[in-house]
Parts: structure tokens; sequence; C-alpha cells
């Protein structure tokens, strides 16, 4: 089992918004296409995406996802940043790519 915090704190996870990184991270999913995501998302999901936009954040409350993980060091704009704070969505940003984010969280237990 992982949180959110622990990949903050053990791992190059940086944190972009929400106060608490409690977070019980259950599965991992990566894609990009966003009613594809609604359809196979679960509750505690942490989200793989390179989408920065509004809509992340919508589909982010909508399933209950752990976390949305931005890859690749992509930068977030102010604006997403200060709506994912006002919606307490966890937003985390990483140098890394998505098969070195999956094995972080394999290797944590996550399938």
């Amino acid at each position: 089992m992982i949180t959110v915090n622990d990949l903050v704190a053990n791992y190059d996870f940086t944190k972009l918004s929400a106060e608490t990184l409690n977070r019980t991270i259950e599965n991992a999913y990566s894609c990009d296409l966003l009613s594809w995501v609604m359809a196979k998302g679960k509750h505690n999901t942490a989200w793989i995406t390179v989408q920065t936009h509004n809509n992340i954040l919508a589909v982010a409350a909508l399933l209950d996802f752990a976390c949305v993980i931005i890859p690749e060091g992509i930068k977030v704009d102010t604006e997403i940043i200060e709506k994912a704070n006002e919606q307490e969505i966890i937003l985390l940003s990483t140098p890394l790519d998505a098969y070195h984010i999956f094995k972080i969280l394999y290797e944590a237990g996550i399938e």
C-alpha cells in the first residue's frame, strides 16, 4: 500500500496542489482520452496524464481519484493549480515518464 505522501516524500514527485496528501492509492491508470478515463477509472486511482486543462479536474473529482500525476516535467498553469486547490484535488508533477511511475507503484504493491 502506498499513499500520495509516500510518493512525494520518497520519490521524485512534487506536490502542486492540495493541503493533505494522505490519500491511499489503490490502483493506477494512464490515458489521455478523458471519456476513456471516465469509463475505466476507479476510486482512489493515481491517474497519469499529459493533459493539463480544466477537464482533468472534472474527471478526477467525478471519480474521486487519489491524485493526478503530470509526468515528464510538463508545466501546469497556475490557474489549473488554483482550481485544483479549490476542489481539493491532488496534482503531482514529476520528471519521470509513465513507465517509471508505474514501476514505482507496482513495486509498492499497486497492480
